[in-house]
């Protein structure tokens, strides 16, 4: 399966190049020049495998700072990639606050880049499997397991009947249904079914 990404860069030949050399690697790119057009591409495809955004963008010196909360009260809950020509302290404190996955200092090429979404992703992918064992144990069905997913991505009720196209009544069944067969009562409980401590 293809990965999705969303890069958000100014600098239009920078983005192209960019994008161009990500879509050789098979990474399907959503570009954006600005915050304003990141929100409005993520409302139409929330569920991204990575974000990369400029700090920098264009007049404003924080946007792909400010850019980050935005995508998460949209639901995206992607590993984010901050690249930058100016790590100073006060941004670099800033990123951290925002769980930022990895931060690229400019100049940079695009191997460097793919390298580091090859190690997010690798991540990621081990969490994925902990998530599939979970899901086979207790012996979910395909839709039930897709609500499940969607709930350890952090999309509430309304978020997941959106994207499954259901009622959100029927998302509450599916839920009370997932969490009998895991013998649990609650999102927390849940989290704590698939990710033992």
């Amino acid at each position: 399966m293809k990965r999705q990404l969303l890069l958000v860069e100014d600098e239009d030949g920078a983005r192209t190049l960019l994008a161009a050399g990500l879509s050789a690697r098979g990474i399907d790119v959503d570009e954006a020049a600005d915050v304003a057009s990141a929100l409005e591409k993520a409302k139409h495809q929330p569920f991204y495998d990575a974000v990369v955004t400029d700090v920098v963008l264009g007049a404003d010196d924080d946007g792909g700072l400010r850019l980050i909360p935005e995508l998460r009260k949209l639901g995206t809950t992607a590993p984010v990639v901050v690249i930058t020509a100016f790590a100073d302290k006060r941004r670099l404190k800033r990123a951290l606050e925002l769980r930022v996955s990895y931060l690229l200092e400019k100049p940079f090429s695009t191997e460097q880049l793919v390298n580091v979404l090859s190690r997010i992703w690798n991540e990621t992918d081990e969490l994925a499997h902990y998530v599939e064992l979970a899901l086979a144990r207790a012996r979910l069905t395909p839709k039930e397991s897709d609500v499940s997913r969607l709930v350890l991505k952090g999309l509430s009720n309304d978020e997941i009947a959106q994207a499954l196209d259901n009622s959100d009544k029927t998302i509450r069944q599916h839920l009370s249904s997932i969490y009998a067969k895991c013998g649990v009562s609650s999102r927390a409980e849940f989290f704590h079914f698939v990710f033992p401590t």
